[in-house]
């Protein structure tokens, strides 16, 4: 597949891409710095410039597409990481209107060139819990899809107002739009720091609803996600199957959780953060856990 990728410079992005290239598929990543990743094009874009998204969605990868027949060179999917990371590195302003305009651009452009595969980032912030002002627990657990999203804060608002493009975009156009609620991205280098503090501080991790993605296992979701097809709209919590903490889940529903309705059983060390529905819908299978790092 051609790839157009934004985003993968970033720390999730740059795992993304080179696992996409290991796959066989040409990537080109749109972003503010190259990635610097083996067999990835890159073109320097400000996404929030309706313009230049345009033109770099509808122009050449690299300087052998001069000989490649025109009709060959449209894109097959379109996967959007990039945007202001969270709260705190910007103005709320500004981190609400670059995430919201990127993302618009970016759904508009892959719209209007009939791109049929759309995945863009959303986040585990929309479910309010990790960016509240004071301790916000969830309505229910394990937090699936269906949780309400009312967020305190610019980032997750405009992950909230994302979603909402995506699924209108896909209403008018037919689309395959998959928007992906991704929890705290690990990368394997940083498990070596980050386990001794989850096996002895589980309140660390409250604000992610003690859940977590490794790198690959994200890669692997991109892959599934890719790979299904003629499912419309849809949203999907991405994380490991297990919890961030060394705590057992009847541990932390006690701990943590005594008041909040438990709406199944869980494993004894399963996320609170459910995948139940890209486990089911797209064959996701992530194979990564901290315990065994």
């Amino acid at each position: 597949m051609r790839i157009l990728f934004t985003g993968g410079s970033g720390k999730a992005g740059r795992h993304v891409v080179a696992h996409l290239v290991k796959q066989g598929h040409r990537v080109l990543n749109l972003d503010l710095v190259p990635s610097n990743v083996d067999g990835v094009s890159d073109i320097t874009v400000d996404l929030t410039d309706a313009g230049q998204v345009f033109s770099a969605f509808s122009g050449l990868t690299e300087l052998d597409d001069l000989d490649a027949d025109p009709g060959s060179l449209r894109f097959d999917a379109v996967i959007h990481f990039a945007a202001i990371a969270r709260i705190l590195l910007r103005p709320d302003t500004e981190c609400f209107r670059i995430n919201t305009t990127s993302t618009y651009n970016v759904l508009e452009a892959a719209v209007k060139l009939a791109i049929p595969k759309i995945l863009f980032a959303s986040s585990e912030t929309t479910y309010g819990v990790c960016f509240a002002q004071g301790e916000v627990k969830p309505s229910y657990v394990p937090v699936d899809e269906q949780h309400p999203t009312v967020p305190h804060d610019a980032y997750a608002m405009s992950k909230v107002c994302n979603e909402a493009c995506g699924r209108s975009f896909q209403a008018r156009s037919g689309t395959d739009i998959y928007a992906l609620r991704i929890n705290n991205v690990i990368e394997p280098h940083e498990y070596e720091e980050l386990v001794p503090q989850w096996n002895s501080d589980a309140s660390c991790r409250r604000r992610n609803i003690f859940a977590y993605i490794d790198t690959r296992d994200l890669s692997h979701f991109v892959e599934r996600a890719l790979a299904t097809d003629g499912l419309g709209y849809q949203v999907f919590n991405v994380a490991n199957e297990d919890s961030s903490v060394g705590m057992s889940s009847a541990e932390v529903i006690k701990d943590f959780y005594a008041d909040v309705p438990q709406r199944r059983e869980l494993g004894e060390y399963e996320t609170f953060y459910s995948i139940d529905k890209a486990k089911e819908m797209l064959g996701f299978s992530p194979q990564s856990r901290w315990r065994n790092a």
